[in-house]
Parts: structure tokens; sequence; C-alpha cells
């Protein structure tokens, strides 16, 4: 017989009976029914009731045994009563009877966590036992989901004639939006290397070295502030990049791969297969994102005309300043005070004055709109409103104004707190968009500077010939993938012809010399005959969030860090000795507290 198994805790069957078998796992729980003691076993396959009564030689044993602790179980298979068999177990219509136990390894002292039931813990004590809490059923079932969509993604790349190649991991320091880990160098003292915040640059040089497709199931580091759908540290993304392509075909290729993994994992929740395509300057106006969630059918609108020189003065005043705008958040079958009331609450929280409304009600005679607003604009600007946004009665509407980019983004979230208080989000579906034309500079509103406002290294649309006008008005071959309001994907096609990288990073205010030093490898490998080429990462520890129901990436990485940055598990960061600061010719200075 094997040393610790002959089964796994989910494979046994009525098939069994009688069979003499070895299990081995964890004690879920222990149950005493009168002296007659039933144990859980888990493995990491599932469940095996396990039963003791005072006639097996090993009672005296399993007594002593505690939840968690790792045994080794001999026994018989036996049929259970049918009145106790558990139709929700694999193993429910059996037990096993102990005839020998082996402890391979006890709890000493007492679990900081249980594993058994569904017990809420401070994320501290989560990470700081991770090891316990990754023993969960719910830690479990996310971590092999987390497996299988790698193992499918991987598949699909395959299947469309995708090769993976690996990239190094110590490499240059380059800017691609966030901090460096830099790590320093014992050969060549007070120099550094970091660890890349994706394969960008390889990926392109592999075009350049004429590989086509490539692909990588990615780690990449960036030094980052956390919050819930990022890690501050690392995470891993399905990287790719193709030759002669254009935008549309990085669309083509992803799009399926993608779509069978929701469709593989989504457990029956609708997968839309038209993925629309919307300008960035688009997904601002309507949703006040770059990352929209679709599945709420509210989209913003300018209403500035119906608000400008009317008697609501502050509204009136703001639009004769440049630049300004009303803009309205409709929302359909939120017509109540009370409703208004709460949407009011939430935009003070958000740290505004408030937030105008306009509700139309029944008063028996006929429509009514009700609210401050629709008392001072008037019955025919109130009217004007409604049709333009297509709402009725028992509707509101919901304003802000002023300067786009001060407003956006709260726009945007209380769009979504309209659209799930009123259950107008459709929860049961995944909804994609992508998002296009990125604008690649923007102004410094105090300085007037010209820099990147996303991608420097996106091909400009018209070329050469774009860069020449107002750097304000140039759009890029930049997209993302956005789903349920999360980005899931971001891409570009690149530039890869040196005289129009060079001039396109002239006008953010870097040299041909600057631009040399810091990207010397790509720029250079750009003048050996570099191919048109393009791709795309999609963010692996989204998509299983998305997939696993989740709303923070902690729940799907198996040894995050925490919300500081820190592993409290392996106490990371951690000081280094004095020997390991000499060798590398370094010196901590004491920040001040």
């Amino acid at each position: 017989m094997h040393a610790y198994r002959t089964h796994s805790c989910a494979s046994l069957t009525a098939a069994n009976v009688g069979d003499t078998v070895r299990l081995s796992g964890w004690v879920h729980r222990v149950r005493d029914h009168g002296g007659v003691l039933f144990i859980d076993l888990r493995d990491a396959y599932g469940m095996t009731q396990v039963l003791c009564d005072p006639d097996s030689p090993v009672f005296a044993e399993v007594e002593k045994v505690r939840s968690e602790w790792c045994i080794r179980i001999d026994g018989t298979v036996k049929a259970r009563d049918e009145a106790l068999v558990n139709p929700k177990l694999p193993t429910g219509e059996i037990e096993v009877y102990a005839r020998d136990i082996e402890v391979l390894g006890r709890v000493n002292g007492d679990l900081p966590l249980q594993v058994f039931g569904d017990q809420e813990y401070p994320e501290e004590t989560r990470l700081r036992y991770r090891y316990l809490d990754l023993r969960r059923e719910r830690m479990q079932r996310n971590m092999a989901l987390r497996s299988d969509v790698v193992a499918s993604l991987r598949k699909r790349m395959w299947d469309q004639d995708f090769r993976e190649y690996q990239t190094p991991i110590i490499t240059a320091s380059s800017p691609e939006g966030a901090r460096d880990f830099l790590v320093p160098s014992r050969l060549h003292p007070g120099k550094f290397y970091a660890l890349p915040q994706a394969p960008q640059q390889f990926k392109q040089l592999l075009m350049v070295s004429g590989f086509d497709k490539y692909f990588q199931i990615a780690p990449c580091f960036r030094d980052e502030d956390p919050r819930a759908d990022r890690s501050p540290t690392d995470f891993y993304q399905l990287d790719l990049e193709m030759s002669f392509v254009e935008q549309q075909d990085v669309f083509d290729t992803i799009q399926p791969v993608l779509t069978g993994v929701f469709e593989e994992f989504g457990g029956g929740r609708k997968v839309d297969q038209d993925w629309p395509q919307i300008s960035y300057k688009d997904a601002a106006l309507w949703y006040g994102s770059d990352k929209p969630d679709l599945r709420n059918p509210i989209k913003m609108q300018v209403v500035s005309e119906h608000f400008a020189g009317s008697g609501f003065a502050i509204f009136a005043k703001l639009l004769e300043q440049e630049g300004t705008e009303i803009r309205a958040i409709p929302a359909p079958t939120g017509g109540s005070r009370k409703f208004c009331d709460r949407m009011n609450a939430f935009a003070q929280k958000e740290g505004l004055p408030g937030m105008g409304y306009i509700f139309w009600r029944d008063q028996g005679e006929g429509r009514e709109a009700a609210g401050p607003l629709a008392k001072n604009i008037g019955p025919e600007r109130t009217e004007a409103i409604r049709q333009q946004l297509g709402l009725d009665t028992g509707d509101a509407a919901f304003f802000l104004g002023g300067k786009p980019k001060t407003f956006e983004a709260v726009a945007g979230r209380a769009r979504n707190v309209i659209g799930e208080e009123l259950g107008l989000t459709d929860t049961d579906r995944f909804a994609f968009a992508w998002i296009v034309d990125f604008p690649i500079y923007e102004k410094d509103a105090e300085t007037g500077k010209i820099d990147f406002e996303h991608n420097p290294f996106s091909m400009p649309q018209g070329g050469m010939e774009a860069l020449e006008g107002d750097p304000l008005e140039v759009l890029g071959y930049q997209y993302d993938l956005a789903c349920n309001g999360y980005e899931l994907v971001s891409g570009a096609i690149r530039n890869h012809r040196p005289e129009i990288m060079f001039k396109a990073f002239e006008i953010a205010g870097y040299g041909e010399e600057e631009v040399r030093k810091r990207f010397g490898g790509m720029v250079n490998a750009f003048q050996y005959g570099a191919p048109p080429h393009g791709g795309c990462a999609a963010g692996i520890d989204r998509i299983v969030m998305l997939l696993a129901d989740e709303s923070n990436i902690r729940e799907v990485i198996l040894f995050p860090m925490n919300q500081r940055a820190e592993d409290l598990m392996m106490n990371a960061p951690s000081d280094p000795t004095s020997d390991q600061l000499m060798e590398l010719g370094l010196r901590v200075i004491p920040q001040d507290q």
C-alpha cells in the first residue's frame, strides 16, 4: 500500500464499499455524536467522512485529533444509511471506518483563523497566515480557477499560431508610466538594474528580430500605490505582439481568446459578442470614464444650451467661462424626491456642494417637473431637457457643471450608483468595449507645457503629418478594452519609425539625445528594418477577479502584498544586513519620521 494514500478524499464511491483504503489530508472538523466520532477529512480534491466508534482500535488516538491536523487514516469503506446520504458530496454515499491513524502534522496552539465555515477575518490576519487562508474552500476554488484560466489562455494563443517566448526579468530602468523597482548591481557598484514594468521593449525587439507572433504569461513589476483592482508590486498579464498588423487585426486576435475564456469560466453569465469601439472623448462624455461599465444603459449628455442665460444663476454664470459645460445623467425610474435627495448626499460625500436634479411626476392633471432646478429654469427649458434625454413620468435627471475634467470622474461614479440603485445594471453579464483614439498629448493647466498624456510609443494617427499641427489634436493608435467597469487590456500600434518617434518626443520637450539615452536599445533596433507592429496585454489578475465575482484582486492572488505593499507572512520588505550593504556599496540614509 502507498505510504500516504490509495485514494483522494473525493474519489471513493459506493463501488468501493468493502475496500480497505488509505487517505491523507486535513481534519476539516470533528463531530462527537454520543461517543461516536466523525471526522470530515479534506484534501485538495474534496472531502470524505471518517467514522470511529469505541470498537475501533484507534478510538483513543482519534479522540485527540483537532481541526487542521494533517493525518493519515487506514480504514474500510462502508455504505451510509440511506437517510444519511449527503448528495452535495461526491463521496456522500460512503464513509470510512477508521482502523489505523498516523498524525503527519499537528497544530501547536490555537488556530489564528478557522478553515471550516465562512467566518470573516481581518485582511491582516488572512495575509499573515495566508497558508491557512488558502486552505479555505473559496480560496482553493479561486486559485484553481486562476490556474485553469491561464492554461486556457495559453491553449487559445497556441491555437492562433502564436509561440510563447520568455523575456528578461532583470533589465534596464525604463519609464513605462509607473515607478521601477531598482536592483543594485554587485559587479557594477553604484549602478542598478530594474525589474521590468512590462516586457514592452523586448517584445517589440522580438518583432524586429522577425518572430512575427509572440505571447507570454508575463510577470510585471511596478512600484504603484495599491487599490482594490491593482497589486502594489507585481502582477501577471497575457502579453502579445504581432508584426504587419493594423489596429483591427489586434482586436480580431484577442476577442475570440477572451470571449472563449469568459464563456468557459463565466458560470453561465452572458458574454457580449458585440464589442463596440468608443472614442476616448465619447467615453468621457457618455460614461465619465475610459473604462465604462456598459451593463448600465445610462448615457450622459451635454445640456448646456438649456441652462445658458437661464434663471438658474449658478449654471448660467458658469457657462460664461471658457471651456465649461453642463452634463445630465438620466435616471429612468428615479423620479422621487427621496432618491434625488440620496444622490445629492452622494455628491456631497464626493466633495461637491451637491448635484442639481429634476424629476417628473404625475399630478393627476398630467406630467409635472419638480425640484429646485425646474422652478428656476421654467417649464419650457425643463420640457426640452426631458425630450432630449428621452425621459418620462417617474424618471429623473441629475446635473453637474464646470470644466469637464473637474467633474467627469464624479459624474461617472454617480452614473454607476444610479444604475445599481435603480436596478438598471445587468449584473448577470460581461459587457466589453474597446476604447480607442486616445490623445497622445496634454497641456499642463498651470505651466502650459505639452507632455505625453498616454503611451509615448504609440503611432500617431496620420504619422509625421499629424505632428505638424496642434499637438492637443493628435490621436494615437492606442486602445484599451473595458469590461464591467475595469480595464482588462491595454495596447497600441507601435511607433516603429525613428524619425516620427524623435519628433513625437521633441514636441513633449525631449531631445533626440535624451531619447537615445533612455531607449537606446529599441531606437537603435528600429534603424535596421523594423516592421510595422502592434499588440496588447490583458491583466490576468483582473480577468480572474471578474470570473470569480470578487471585488478585491488580492482574493485571486496566491501570496499578495497588503495595502502598504508589505508581505506580512514573509516579513518583506526587510532591513538588509551590514554585510549585504557593504558588498553592494550602499548606505541607507535614515528618513525623518
